[in-house]
């Protein structure tokens, strides 16, 4: 027979576009519409309803940026109209939806006249189900969001809608639609065959038999149905189709299990207030799909968003907890929000399990066991020993393929940490987490599974995301058409753990990946919006700092402990670390916010540190000097830490000199001799008692270095390798002075213009040590640069330690691999390390976390290292003045540093000695010490139960084999480990005690921890 294959598909479409998509509705009739417009932020119902509302209509314009206009709907539901099995009363919106993907514009929620949600409307989900029968009354409210699409299509062009102040008063939509219909079930269903079938025809080979069938069976059905009279002969159509939706699956078709989900980023391309209602829009829809889908399940994240809606939605929070009750509704991943997991530090990485899981086991009694991360920016080495600590046994992801360079060669494996800990991980083959259950994405999810021939079954995340929705009808009933379909993956309506239950039992030994997932992709998330990457990192220290202080003087005196607002604040802060915030990829409202709220956090902490002392120290005239960090610092010991920190060589003269040379200001304490050239640059790093030189020939340091930063897409997001390309040193210098010279200290300060920016650096060497120190004062005025500081060194490291929680990670100084290449630009906390055998140099900082670290000759064509540090971008979208204005940031170069002193010099810059004034006694007694330096206590706290019990929480930092002895000074009946939910371990990994209760203080527990490992201990307190 002659091919006509082409035309039919054409016919196909026509079909669909101009007969069955309009005879959906088999009648329809405007409804009243009133208005009000909110003048400012969002109101509730009750304060909405009592408004006064004015006549309004279709074809009028609506909803200036970020605003919020109610409508109340009024009519009568035609007598004559017949609802039944066959039809369905709906209300149907448009609210003037563009073709740009749902969540990212205009959005609405409507409520029943008691304040009762019903639904959401977005552009692909315009229908609510009603209830009324002809002849009655409709009274409805909707609420509809003016959410300006700030993407422009993702061409990531600036927009000035990303903040209130720029937005603008415009109205942005025009309301199209508000009608009452009757909608045809059979026609519905009839154009969900053509999409499910149409679908996997494409998919198949084209000279497949199947193919054939299904096209020519497409063909018969629409002959068979009148285009005059679709809904009257619809039936007949799907009588035509019958025969190839009721051929059953190839036995050896992969096997998918589809779990609802809507991805709804907890602040991105909108506020967090706009958040808010997102979660309760998408819960709504979820609700509804429940009701008329007995054995549908959606999974949904992030401990904040229930709270949120059990804060501003009750009715609709209760009504959730009814169906988690029943297995219906399924929370998942046991963590406050959906974190970035580079950056957090490890502590807070801790508390989104603990403020998680402790929110999902008080409000619904119920435990995540996966940990449900799709789209965070990489995931770090130390994440699974956390997330076995926290009590859970699997990991799951899909944003491994965005990689530009390299596919990860698993979909289902074992992730081994830095400890050691393996988790059954899994990474969906369909390669989204905003599936639509199409036959794209089913193909794609068989043609790209990677375990073929060892195991066989994965899992779809299905429903619109990033900007919320979720699953909609059409989705649910592709998956019923999908269940047992010949040339399609059999799909399965699931929940993550019965997923991961078969999936485990299919694969019991799957292949083992070490080590971090470094997403080869948005590299620029490490250092845009340094503001608020300096927020996070300040907060998380004085949150030890409150702990540690709080619970000494419950300890000590009976204070009260301030449970509740640690709490508030912990929330604050692990909120922000969702993973569009703290990466600083967010419209500029969002980082506006974040800025104000981490002031707050400091106001607040600081407050509570200095009072809290002074209530432990009593009022008087003294002063005293705190050290929360772990190790000994300006003759302050360690107060919850080590009693021996690593060792520093001792200066010969314990001063500092200033000498003017030839080559420049020479600062020189007997340890370090740094030589400062007329430009600011280090022309020499001379290590006095290693007798060596750390510049290499013809390569100075503390040297600024602007790039040229255009990423070819996801500007805020990325850092292309093409920027190395286009370099200009700043080299030059307004000014070189000594502005201080005493026997302690002595200070260089650099001014340096450039573009329309400036920096003003001090240098300073301290008398004793081994670090040279450099603060830095930027005002920052450049568009679409990245500025970087950079250290050469002349050492020949094949490998650099980069901290991470809880440890550290080595990377590859070369470029031998696709992988290696790949990581041109990694993450570090605090600290990292570069050495050879013998000798090393750790750089440490006190809010920055981008890094490029690499070899290259030196003038004598040696082998030389460089550290660099990326201090600040400018990118464009999605926040045109992102990292606009003044900066301070700390960085400092350790000589003579191994692993240890590397550690000690992170905790150094990051928890300085505190000074509190007003009290009369100058000594805090500590409440614990350790006396090996490679265990770290990391935490100080009263137990989350609200016991009085004390937990501490310590890590083996070094990378060894160690063994401590941790030193009581308090009163405690018996000791425990504990997981991180500070529940006891069944089996304790540490040898405690010998049973018996422990004796009054003093009191020395002996552990030896393996490398890198976490533990927590409970203390009994009477």
């Amino acid at each position: 027979m002659h091919d006509d294959s082409a035309l039919v598909e054409l016919r196909i479409s026509r079909f669909v576009r101009e007969r069955l998509r309009p005879a959906i509705n088999r009648a329809t009739m405007p409804l009243t519409l009133e208005s009000w417009d909110a003048p400012g932020e969002p109101v509730p119902f009750a304060d909405a309803v009592g408004q006064d509302f004015t006549p309004f209509g279709t074809g009028r314009r609506w909803g200036r940026p970020w605003g919020t206009t109610w409508v109340h709907v009024t009519g009568t539901v035609p007598a004559d109209w017949v609802v039944d099995d066959d039809v369905r009363l709906e209300l149907v919106v448009d609210l003037g939806f563009s073709s740009a993907t749902p969540g990212f514009q205009a959005e609405g929620l409507v409520f029943a006249p008691d304040g009762v949600i019903l639904k959401a409307i977005s552009p692909r989900n315009r229908s609510v189900p009603l209830s009324d029968e002809p002849g009655q009354p409709v009274d409805l409210y909707l609420e509809a969001a003016a959410n300006p699409d700030v993407t422009s299509g993702f061409t990531f062009v600036a927009t000035d809608k990303g903040d209130l102040a720029t937005a603008g008063d415009k109205n942005l939509y025009t309301l199209r639609r508000v009608d009452l219909a009757l909608r045809d079930e059979t026609v519905w269903q009839l154009l969900a065959d053509f999409w499910t079938l149409t679908g996997l025809m494409r998919e198949l080979p084209a000279g497949s038999i199947r193919r054939a069938d299904i096209l020519r069976a497409l063909e018969r059905c629409i002959d068979t149905v009148d285009p005059d009279d679709v809904a009257g002969t619809a039936a007949r159509g799907r009588a035509a189709l019958a025969d190839v939706l009721d051929r059953p699956a190839n036995a050896s078709a992969h096997r998918l299990h589809a779990v609802g989900h809507a991805h709804i980023d907890s602040a991105w391309l909108w506020p967090v207030r706009e958040t808010v209602r997102k979660v309760a829009r998408t819960f709504s829809n979820v609700l509804a799909l429940i009701d008329a889908n007995p054995d549908f399940a959606f999974a949904a994240s992030s401990a904040q968003q229930y709270a949120w809606l059990k804060e501003f939605y009750p009715e609709l929070f209760a009504r959730v907890k009814v169906q988690i009750a029943a297995g219906s509704f399924v929370p998942v991943g046991g963590m406050w929000v959906e974190s970035d997991t580079n950056m957090p530090g490890g502590e807070a990485l801790v508390r989104q399990f603990v403020a998680g899981k402790r929110f999902f086991l008080t409000e619904f009694g119920i435990e995540p066991l996966e940990v449900w991360l799709p789209d965070s920016f990489g995931y770090s080495a130390a994440l699974p020993q956390i997330v076995a600590l926290a009590g859970s046994k699997w990991f799951l992801t899909q944003k491994t393929s965005w990689n530009e360079t390299n596919l990860m060669p698993h979909h289902t494996f074992r992730w081994e940490g830095i400890d050691g800990t393996r988790i059954f991980t899994h990474f969906p083959p369909v390669d989204t987490y905003n599936a639509e259950l199409s036959g794209e994405e089913l193909a794609r999810a068989e043609r790209q599974y990677a375990e073929k021939g060892a195991a066989n079954t994965s899992l779809v995340p299905f429903g619109f995301g990033d900007g919320g929705g979720g699953p909609t009808e059409e989705m649910i009933a592709a998956a019923r058409r999908t269940a047992s379909l010949e040339g399609s993956p059999t799909v399965e309506l699931s929940t993550p753990r019965r997923f991961f239950e078969t999936a485990e039992a299919e694969y019991p030994d799957p292949p083992v990946w070490s080590g971090e997932l470094y997403l080869e992709f948005h590299r620029g998330t490490y250092t845009s919006q340094a503001r608020t990457k300096r927020g996070n990192r300040r907060s998380e220290h004085l949150l030890r700092e409150a702990e540690l202080w709080a619970a000494t003087a419950a300890v000590r005196t009976g204070a009260e402990y301030p449970y509740d607002l640690l709490e508030r604040t912990w929330h604050t802060v692990l909120l922000q670390q969702f993973h569009d915030i703290l990466p600083g990829s967010s419209i500029a409202w969002v980082h506006q916010e974040a800025e104000r709220n981490y002031a707050a956090v400091a106001d607040t902490l600081t407050d509570l540190i200095e009072s809290t002392v002074r209530g432990l120290c009593s009022a008087g005239d003294a002063t005293v000097l705190l050290n929360a960090g772990p190790f000994a610092l300006a003759g302050v010991a360690g107060l919850a830490g080590a009693d021996a920190a690593p060792p520093n060589p001792a200066a010969p003269a314990g001063t500092v000199t200033v000498t003017h040379t030839p080559s420049g200001i020479v600062l020189d304490n007997g340890l370090v001799a740094v030589t400062i050239d007329a430009n600011g640059l280090f022309s020499s790093v001379w290590d006095v008692a290693a007798h060596r030189e750390l510049v290499p020939l013809g390569s100075p340091g503390n040297l600024l270095q602007l790039h040229r930063d255009t990423p070819t897409q996801w500007d805020a997001w990325d850092i292309d390798e093409h920027y190395k390309r286009n370099t200009v040193d700043l080299a030059a210098a307004e000014s070189v002075e000594v502005v201080l010279d005493t026997a302690d200290r002595a200070v260089v300060r650099v001014a340096r213009a450039f573009g329309s920016s400036r920096v003003v650096e001090n240098i300073t060497l301290r008398a004793g040590s081994p670090a040279i120190d450099l603060h830095f004062d930027l005002d920052w005025h450049e568009r679409q640069k990245l500025l970087k500081l950079a250290f050469p060194l002349d050492l020949n490291a094949d490998r650099a330690a980069s901290e991470i929680q809880f440890g550290h990670v080595y990377r590859s100084t070369h470029t031998n691999t696709s992988w290696d290449a790949a990581r041109f630009e990694t993450v570090a906390h605090r600290w990292v390390h570069v050495g050879e055998p013998g000798y090393g140099v750790a750089v440490a900082n006190d809010s920055t976390y981008g890094y490029d670290i690499g070899r290259s000759p030196d003038g004598a064509g040696r082998s030389a290292t460089t550290v660099r540090l990326s201090l600040l971008r400018a990118a464009v979208f999605p926040d045109p003045a992102a990292d606009q204005g003044r900066h301070e940031l700390r960085v400092s170069l350790r000589l003579g540093s191994g692993i240890p002193e590397a550690v000690a010099e992170g905790y150094r810059l990051n928890l300085p000695v505190r000074t509190v004034t007003g009290v009369a006694d100058p000594v805090v007694e500590p409440l614990l010490r350790v006396d090996n330096p490679a265990v770290v206590i990391e935490a100080v706290k009263l137990a989350e139960d609200r016991s009085g019990d004390l937990i501490v929480r310590l890590y083996e930092a070094h990378g060894n084999r160690s063994t401590a002895r941790l030193i009581r000074h308090f009163e405690a009946t018996d000791v425990v480990e504990t997981d991180l939910l500070e529940r006891t371990l069944a089996e304790p990994r540490v040898e405690l005690a010998a049973g018996a209760p422990l004796p009054v203080e003093p009191h020395a527990l002996t552990l030896t921890l393996r490398p890198f490992e976490i533990v927590t201990l409970r203390f009994i307190r009477p």
